[in-house]
């Protein structure tokens, strides 16, 4: 398995274009598929530097319905006419990010595109095949990050805090390797694992996702207590992580100090083999 990064907060060198977002390109046995696709067109360009025929893929994830995810899917569509886009069937609901002086930013995805056929919407689980499968519904509250609390979603005629429940990881099974991957960990990156783990029976051998430990628009980390906890957490686990985008890189160097080698950092232009 190889997977290229498209799409990160930074990038490895002046070579790749990054922006607030996540796109990883990954290639399987059976797939060719996008995980996200960042903000905007960029996946594109930066594609084509890391040698990607974007037509060529098969399957898309979205993660969840904030615009750093699934902001270039109208120009993946225009350039792609054969892949599967799964993306949670809530995914379109109306998500906000409160900001500056108690004002709410739309933060959503293009409600235009929200009944393309193209489009195959999820819920709790969906086993695509024996390499691919979708989970949802996390249980558990444990180590969530706080900046949680200023994303909402509209219900009706008021704003209510976003649960998440838009939100979907992948679990990919090749050879013997079980690999999970997450948009954001909203729902708790502690809390995806142990949920995956158990459907699974088996502990991951690799996680690769951000960990949403940053708050983008406040420019503020979480408290060194919270990502000391969810790093005890993560180092028992014995998985390999990558982690990327909404981590945040104060955060990630507080993660490191626990977990050592077992977590790396991804940034545009990365590329993994498993």
């Amino acid at each position: 398995m190889i997977i290229k990064t498209l799409v990160e907060n930074t990038s490895i060198s002046d070579a790749y274009k990054c922006e607030h977002g996540l796109s990883l390109y990954i290639e399987t046995k059976n797939h060719k598929l996008l995980f996200d696709l960042g903000q905007s067109d960029l996946f594109i360009e930066n594609s084509k530097k890391l040698n990607i025929n974007l037509t060529a893929v098969d399957t898309v994830v979205i993660s969840h319905g904030h615009y750093d995810h699934g902001g270039g899917l109208r120009a993946f569509l225009s350039i792609n006419s054969k892949a599967k886009v799964y993306i949670h069937k809530r995914a379109f609901d109306k998500h906000y990010s409160l900001r500056a002086k108690d004002a709410f930013a739309y933060i959503g995805l293009d409600q235009e595109l929200r009944n393309n056929e193209r489009l195959i919407l999820t819920s709790e689980h969906l086993k695509i095949d024996d390499e691919l499968e979708l989970i949802s519904n996390i249980i558990g509250n444990e180590l969530t990050s706080v900046s949680n609390k200023s994303l909402f979603k509209e219900d009706g005629n008021t704003m209510i805090e976003d649960s998440f429940d838009h939100e979907q990881s992948l679990i990919i099974t090749e050879a013997e390797n079980v690999i999970l991957i997450a948009g954001c960990a909203h729902k708790g990156i502690v809390n995806i694992v142990r949920h995956a783990t158990s459907l699974k029976e088996k502990s991951m051998d690799f996680v690769i996702g951000g960990f949403h430990l940053y708050n983008s628009s406040r420019k503020i980390s979480e408290t060194p207590e919270l990502i000391n906890k969810i790093a005890t957490c993560l180092d028992k686990t014995g998985s390999k992580y990558y982690t990327c985008h909404c981590t945040g890189l104060e955060a990630y160097s507080t993660l490191k100090v626990i977990m050592n080698k077992s977590i790396q950092y991804l940034a545009t232009g990365s590329i993994i083999h498993i």
